[in-house]
Order: C-alpha cells, then structure tokens, then sequence
C-alpha cells in the first residue's frame, strides 16, 4: 500500500476516536447519547428548561388545543418522574389568534407576557364587540364581552394591560358576567391583556384567580381626511372658569385647563359611540378624526401625574370680542328669559371662528365649539351664554353648545364609569341644565355630552330623526361605556340590570348613511369620488321617473304629507363595495313607492328626498305631480318629450320662463351649427344657430359684448349630449358635451355654485332645454326624448 494511503487511514482512526471521546464525555450538547435518543431530541435533564427558556421571550403560544396538553409549563410525562421523555412538539410562534388563560395570583403588574406558561381557562374574558387583529381608526375603543360562566353570572373587575405598558392600566366592572372598557391605543399593532378577577373565585390556596386573554388590535390613524375641529370661545374678560359646586372646584378645579381636559374626553366618547355605531350597521369602524398635538398627557390621570407627553386631541382657545356679560345677554329663541338679540350667539361663534381658522373656498372647516362662559342664572331660571345649535354654510360647519352641565363629564378614561354612574343630586344654587332633565350628576352627563353631540351631527348635516341622537336619546348616552345604569330621578326607575345594545343609545340608520358618504368619515381605500355630487330626476313614460347620479344613488327619503320627520326609505347602499355598488340610475314607479307606506298614508301627497353617495340631493316636493302633466310636453315633430329636474331656484327679480326646442326635433328638422354663449360672472344665455341662418335665443343675450362661439363639427355627424354646469340659486357656468367627446370650456363663472352633469338617462337624447331668466339665466333643465 503507498504510504499516503496509510497516512490516510491513520487520520481517519484518529478521527473516529476523538470523535467518541468527546461524545462519551457530553461536551457536544447538539449530539445524540448512547442510548439511542433521536438527534433531534433534547435529552430529558434539558427539555423543560429549553421550552421555558422559549416562553421566556415569547408570547403565549397560539391556540388552546395546543394549551390543553401543558400543565404549569411542563410536558406531560416529565412530571411523573418519567426518564425517557415523548417526543417535543416545536413550540409555535404567536399569531393574531386571541389566547385565554386563567393565572393564579395576583399577575403580572407590567404588559409583558407571563414566563410561565399559564393554563386555560373558561372564566377568561371575550370580547365579543370586535375580532382579533382588526383594524381600527380611533385612539380610544370602545370593547365589550363577556366573562366567566353565564349560566352562573357573577360580578367583578377587568384590568386592561397595554403591551410594553405604553398607557397605564386601567380598570372596568364586570356586572353579571358582562363588562364593557374603553382602551387606548397607538398607532400600528396593540396587545392588549384583559384580566379578570373576582372575590367570588378564588384558587385552593385562597388566592384570588386572575383569568386572563390576549386580544391584538392595530390602529391606522387617518389624515386624509378633514378633520372635526374642537373649540372653546372665551370671552375677551373671561375669568376662564365654568360652572361647578364647591366640593367639585376644590376637587378638581373649574379653571380653563380642566375644561380643556373634560371636553377633550367627551369628544372621544363621542368618537368611540361613533365608531361602534358605523360597525353595528355594517359600516365598519369609520369615524371622523380629530386635529391632534404633541401635549401633556390628559386621558389618564396617571399620565398627568408623571408628565407623559402624547400625541391627543387639540382643543383650540379661541377669544371673542364680546365680554362676558354681552354673551350672556344674547340668547335664543328656544329659550326663556330676557334677551336682547335672538339668534346671535350662532353669528358671534361664526365670525370668530371663521377668523381664526380662514377657511379657503372649497375646504369647509368642520368645528364643534363651546361657550366656556355660559352660566346657569337661578333668578331667571335659564342658562345664559348658550345656545344649542348646529348648521353652517359651505366654508365653516359650525355647532355651538355651553359649559353648563362641564361639572359633571368626565377628565380621564378613568372617570367614564364614575361619572356616568354618579348619582349626587344635582345642586341648583350652583348649576343645572338647560332643560333641567338631570337631577343627578350622571343625568347631567348625559344631557351635556349628548345635546352637543346632538348639534354636533347637525354639523355633519343630520336632520331631525324619529329615534336616536337627532331625537334626544342622548338621555341614555352612559349606558354605551356602563354595564348596569343607577336609579334616574328624570323618569323615577331604576336603569336596566345589564345595558345591552339594545337598552342603548344610537344613531339613526340614516344618520349612518350621512356619515358613510361624509367627507371627515372618508378612508384611503374609498378611492377617488367623482367630483359631481349631483342628483337628477327625469320624468318618463308610463308615470315613472328615472333618477340619475354620477357617484351611484344611495338612499330615498320618502314623506308622505303631515311626516315632518323620516319614517320610510329605500336602501341602495352597498355596505361591501361602497359607491362601486351603488346603482347610477334607477326607475321609480308610484304604484311601487306607495306600497311601501303604510295603507293610512298611500293616498297622500308624497315628497322625495334622494341622496347620492358623494353627499348631493335632490327633492322632488310631490311625486305624482312630477309624473303627470306637468313633466310631458309634446315636440313640434309629433314625439313626447320628458323635463328633467331643473338648476337654480328660478327665484330672481322679474325671473319668467323661457325654453328652446333644438332642430333636430322641429318640423322640419334643421341642422344646430353653432352655440354662442352669453356670460360674464354668471350665464345670461344661449343662442342655437342653423343651418341656413335661423337662430333662437334661450335667456338673453347679455354678459360680454358677441358672446363666445362653439361650433359643432357638421362633418362627423356632431351633436349635443349633455351640459356641465355650475348653479346654486342661479346658473354661474355652463360647459358643452359632444357626441365626439368634446368639452368647450366653462363660459361664466367656473368655481361659482356647485358643479352639475345634465346628460340624459340611457336610451334617451336632449331634445332642447327650458328654464327661467330674470336679469341672468336662475333655473335651468333638459328637455329630452326616446
């Protein structure tokens, strides 16, 4: 054999040696032993160490079938004394799945995970209201669920942990094994752990039992979207105090820093009602936003003791100049009392808050204020320097409300279920309310947070309503965030046992509507909105009528006469694909609509409300009229023709009506080779020429000096098809659509009004326009034919 072969294989037995040497001696810990263990088998002494050493830094495992064969952190056999341990399962990562475990003891007093591997439990908490890695668009949720065993309901408390205690922990009764908690969250993924806890459970060793579960919600804060402004209006020599009995100032104070803090949480209870709401109707958690600052810390009294700066609702100071005796002399209609001016506390609160934030044409500034100035006058039995209202125009969305009932709201999570179960009678030498409906300091709460919320949807262009927020229901705002309501001294009964969804307050489902359409509730993923907002009506054959809108039709109101508010509607929302599934042009029948109403109400004269789902309108004051006579007229070529709804209010001084029946529907039929336009700030008329020289004027030839000519292209075959115009009370602007696709430009005032596009429904063409002139053109419609 050559030599390199031997030195070979000499190596070769010296290898294989020392291998077993150090086999033998255990210094390889990732080998096998000699007693014919798997390689991928820890050895028996190291098991339980190494998964404990895995849930050390990890999150329980995912599910609990795979929970219910561990014990205390170990694995079945390794308790027993067993040498020869089975096979390991490979411990899982966490996922998104909600975990429930029961923990004896007190737990553990940060948001980090247990190091022991806790055992399942039935008695954990569920929350029921919202599923397990949901998405979410408000700082602080609102979550409700069950506990222990409701065969054997029972009472308690449930602690909400935030993960890496980035907010403090706070606590939430558990009434017959239900419980309702508010939990604040920051932005991207939140774990929370829910612990429940009772005096009535308690372990053999007489500890009391801590069950607990995992729930992780992300949050995906919005700023694409206009946000609700909030304010507080302070007179120009305020003293900058609200309201309050003594034992509540020398509590917690009455200064302006602590209504700044009391109306920063009820406006997040109004977001967190909101948002439940747009869920419970199908909607998702959608909900308006807020302007936020980087400030102290308000919405936990913890927060204010330490200092900690977060990122929360900005509550602008705004001051008046009016002093505080002119504000609260000025009063309102609705009110008793003296007052000098009726109506101008809304104007006072208009201009200084179009002031402060100069609103710019086209970006509406959505602002819900508070005269912290407003005092209850015993003598006269009123309050003074408030006013409940809601409106606005098309730059500032205004809703204005007083300090009065401040007292009583809460200033941190923390207080939500102290203040909405407070039953302190309320003291009349000291505040009240405006209707004096709450006798106790719980009852005030709801009056003051509720009634502005009230105005507050008046600003987001909620009516009145049959049932809800828009008809006082306010009165049970609490039991939204409290799962047992003390005795009210407003109806003399004691509140429901347990406030289930049903014993709550709500928004009415077409308030839910409003507000999916609304810009402030808007989400990125909605995509884009045609800009047309509009809503048109044409009269047809056979007593019908179609209903056109460019961003699809939402809903109808119908009210038959004597119906000041909504009772009957019709539904064409598409809860999934949005606007994307919403019909753009639909029939309406009268026979159909009327057997929709009620056999006492068929016969009257019924109104129409019809919404579009980028926020336009359209009424049609009475359906049968729209369908009769006075929507037909017959063309000079024999052929029917159907008017459509018109623009404009037709309204003006010396306003008269004029129409046009184009060529192509004349007898005999002429050849439209021209449109000239007449305008300047706003449309004084068209003029349709023909071939061979006939022309007719529709309005009148006014505005800049010839006017301004469109020629049709005669050669392609070129018609009109429709108009994009600009209107409001009058006609601003008009555009011409083309058979070939072609725009002539906006003649008028192309940012006047809103914007309207009149092309007539499928199967149909324009066989002229009518309206009505005054000194310029103030109504406007087609009129069109098969």
């Amino acid at each position: 054999m050559p030599s390199f072969l031997k030195d070979l294989r000499d190596l070769r037995r010296r290898s294989k040696g020392s291998s077993k040497t150090h086999e033998t001696n255990g210094s390889s810990g990732n080998t096998s032993s000699n007693d014919g263990g798997s390689d991928d088998q820890p050895p028996p002494n190291k098991s339980s160490s190494t998964l404990n050493s895995f849930f050390d830094h990890q999150s329980p495992p995912t599910t609990l079938s795979s929970q219910k064969s561990r014990s205390s952190g170990h694995l079945p056999g390794l308790s027993n004394g067993n040498k020869t341990p089975p096979a390991i399962e490979r411990p899982r990562l966490p996922s998104s799945q909600s975990q429930r475990y029961s923990l004896a003891g007190s737990g553990s007093q940060s948001g980090d995970i247990p190091r022991q591997t806790p055992a399942t439990s039935p008695l954990a908490p569920r929350v029921v209201s919202v599923s397990d890695g949901s998405w979410v668009h408000q700082k602080v949720l609102l979550i409700y669920g069950e506990a222990a065993d409701l065969q054997r309901p029972i009472d308690g408390n449930l602690n909400v942990v935030h993960h890496g205690d980035n907010f403090p922990q706070t606590q939430w009764p558990v009434c017959d094994s239900h419980w309702k908690a508010l939990v604040y969250l920051q932005p991207g993924p939140n774990r929370l752990r829910l612990d429940f806890s009772s005096p009535k459970l308690s372990s053999h060793n007489g500890q009391m039992q801590v069950h607990s579960s995992w729930i992780n919600i992300n949050f995906l804060p919005l700023i694409s979207s206009p946000p609700l402004q909030l304010c507080i209006l302070v007179a120009k020599d305020s003293p900058e105090t609200f309201d309050a009995v003594p034992d509540r100032i020398q509590k917690e104070g009455n200064g302006l820093n602590t209504a700044i803090r009391k109306f920063r949480m009820a406006a997040y209870l109004w977001q967190a009602f909101t948002a439940e709401q747009m869920n419970r109707n199908g909607f998702g958690r959608r909900c308006y936003r807020y302007e936020e600052e980087w400030q102290p810390g308000s919405l936990s009294w913890k927060d204010m003791a330490a200092g900690q700066m977060r990122n929360e609702a900005k509550i602008h100071v705004i001051k008046l100049d009016k002093t505080v005796q002119e504000v609260r002399d000025l009063d309102i209609a609705q009110q008793h009392g003296p007052a000098k001016k009726k109506g101008d506390l809304f104007g006072i609160a208009s201009n200084a808050v179009r002031a402060y934030f100069a609103p710019r044409p086209g970006q509406p500034q959505y602002v819900s204020c508070m005269f912290l100035d407003a005092h209850w006058d015993k003598k006269e039995g009123t309050v003074r320097g408030h006013a409940a209202l809601g409106g606005g125009d098309d730059t500032i969305k205004l809703a204005i409300f007083g300090s009065h009932c401040l007292q009583s709201y809460p200033s941190h999570i923390e207080e939500v279920v102290p203040s909405f179960t407070d039953c302190t009678r309320t003291d009349t030498n000291y505040v009240a309310n405006d209707c004096n409906e709450g006798g106790s300091n719980w009852e005030s709460a709801n009056i003051g947070i509720g009634a502005h919320l009230h105005e507050t949807g008046h600003l987001l262009g909620c009516p009145h309503q049959e049932s809800g927020v828009m008809l006082r229901d306010y009165t049970r705002f609490n039991r939204t965030f409290i799962s047992r309501e003390p005795f009210s001294t407003r109806t003399k009964q004691q509140g429901p046992r347990l406030c289930m969804p049903k014993d709550e307050c709500a928004w009415h489902r077409l308030d839910i509507f409003r507000f999916r359409f609304h810009p402030c509730f808007q989400l990125p993923t909605d995509g884009v909105i045609n800009p047309d907002s509009s809503v048109h009506v044409w009269t047809v054959e056979s007593g019908s009528a179609l209903v056109t809108a460019a961003t699809g039709i939402a809903w109808i109101e119908m009210y038959p006469e004597g119906d000041d508010v909504c009772h009957h509607w019709i539904e064409y929302v598409d809860q999934t694909a949005g606007p994307a599934g919403t019909p753009r042009q639909i029939t309406l029948n009268e026979k159909d609509l009327r057997e929709r109403l009620p056999e006492g109400k068929r016969k009257r004269k019924l109104k129409l409300k019809i919404f579009s789902c980028g926020g336009g309108d359209h009424e049609v004051t009475d359906f049968a009229q729209l369908t009769l006579k006075i929507g037909k007229t017959k063309l000079p070529d024999g052929g029917p023709g159907f008017r459509s709804s018109k623009l404009g209010l037709s309204q003006m001084d010396g306003s008269h009506p004029t129409e046009v029946i184009l060529g192509s529907h004349q007898k005999p039929p002429r050849l439209l080779k021209n449109i000239r336009i007449y305008s300047g700030n706003s449309l004084d008329g068209l003029e349709f020429f023909y071939e061979g020289g006939e022309s007719e004027v529709f309005g009148k030839r006014g505005g800049k000096p010839g006017g301004d000519d469109f020629a049709m292209d005669t050669r392609r075959g070129e018609v009109v098809v429709g108009f994009y115009l600009r209107a409001g009370a009058w006609i601003d602007g008009i555009q011409v659509l083309t058979s070939t696709g072609r725009r002539s430009e906006i003649f008028g005032n192309a940012t006047g009004g809103s914007g309207h596009t009149l092309i007539p429904p499928r199967g149909y063409s324009i066989a002229g326009v009518y309206g009505s002139v005054g000194p310029w053109l103030d109504g406007f419609g087609l009129i069109i034919t098969r």
